[in-house]
């Protein structure tokens, strides 16, 4: 399914990567140093921290999965479907285990 795909995965990983370890760099040292004041800028750099881990997670999972047969890469992306359901709407959780109990 994503065999075509594969070097553009990699090609994505490897700049979120980049990206994303120049964030937790500008953050620890903003801790100590606060110079960065409060706003969007902050704002930003704090939503590409919680969700582009999240993002590089998944594009690293769907490379690896470009190998694999059929079954891994569907199984992948619904457990991928199932951290973002519960990511974006936390009352599903609640709601899922009240109709199972």
């Amino acid at each position: 399914m994503f065999k075509r795909s594969e070097k553009l995965f990699d090609i994505l990983g490897e700049i979120l990567a980049v990206v994303l370890v120049l964030v937790y760099a500008v953050l620890i040292i903003d801790s100590n140093f606060d110079f960065i004041p409060d706003g969007t800028f902050m704002n930003i750099l704090q939503i590409l921290r919680t969700y582009g881990s999240l993002a590089l997670v998944g594009i690293v999972g769907l490379e690896a999965m470009s190998k694999r047969n059929l079954l891994f890469q569907i199984i992948f992306l619904a457990l991928i479907a199932l951290i973002v359901v519960f990511l974006f709407f936390p009352g599903t959780y609640e709601s899922f285990i009240n109709m199972v109990g």
